[in-house]
């Protein structure tokens, strides 16, 4: 049994870019550790209701429910506060320094005895100031607890312009050439298939961020499953290590 631990930088990441990953590695047996560096609380929200609670608190709760579909062992919030769409939320993730961050993520992998990290590719994926950080502070956690395997969740960036094509006149393509990776950088291309139905059920736990709009979770979970197997079947790693 191999430890594997998947550092977040909110809830809702995890289901987008490794939950295929993570439902595939606990079904084979392997302990699964989800980590998210904030609660998410300065993020847009759904929920309209006068007198809800608190979005983090609404958030983390989601995650325990995308966790618990997806088979993890056990989640952990570093209680970092999110640093908002824009990365400019007063002491917020982005600004935490990066050594202080990964001695704490590091302490973390060493308790775990972690044999897998998995970060973001060094854009953040799409270039979120949260995301580009989670991949600071992991790379820089992993030498400090010697953690032999890291993984950068990504996507290709070739095949998505690919895909995105006939909504250039709808989507800021121009930001998307430099976002994720380019597909001959990618070392993984992981077979997921099996595990759509899990993968779409960890997105739709996350109810406060996928309705209304044309918000990303909103979209995919109205994808028929055989397209959704189709766009999501795969996940791409680039292994630094």
């Amino acid at each position: 049994m191999r430890t594997c631990l998947f550092f977040h930088a909110h809830p809702d990441d995890e289901a987008l870019l490794t939950a295929g990953l993570m439902a595939r590695l606990a079904a084979e047996g392997h302990r699964v550790v989800l980590v998210a560096a904030t609660a998410g609380e300065a993020g847009p929200s759904a929920l309209a209701v006068s007198g809800a609670r608190p979005l983090g608190l609404v958030r983390m709760d989601e995650l325990r429910e995308s966790a618990r579909r997806i088979g993890c062992h056990r989640v952990v919030c570093l209680g970092y506060r999110d640093s908002g769409l824009d990365g400019r939320a007063e002491g917020g993730f982005v600004s935490v320094p990066v050594a202080q961050a990964a001695e704490r993520l590091a302490r973390l992998l060493k308790e775990e005895d972690a044999d897998l990290l998995t970060v973001y590719d060094e854009n953040g994926g799409y270039g979120h100031p949260d995301h580009v950080q989670v991949h600071r502070v992991g790379v820089a956690a992993a030498e400090l607890a010697g953690t032999p395997v890291v993984l950068e969740a990504t996507a290709d960036r070739d095949r998505l312009l690919r895909w995105t094509r006939p909504l250039r006149w709808v989507l800021p393509l121009d930001d998307w050439r430099r976002a994720y990776t380019p597909g001959a950088r990618i070392t993984h291309r992981v077979d997921v298939r099996r595990y759509a139905r899990v993968k779409r059920a960890a997105m739709a736990a996350h109810a406060s961020q996928a309705s209304g709009g044309l918000r990303t979770l909103a979209v995919l979970r109205r994808l028929p499953l055989p397209l959704f197997r189709l766009a999501f079947g795969v996940e791409c790693y680039v292994r630094r290590n």
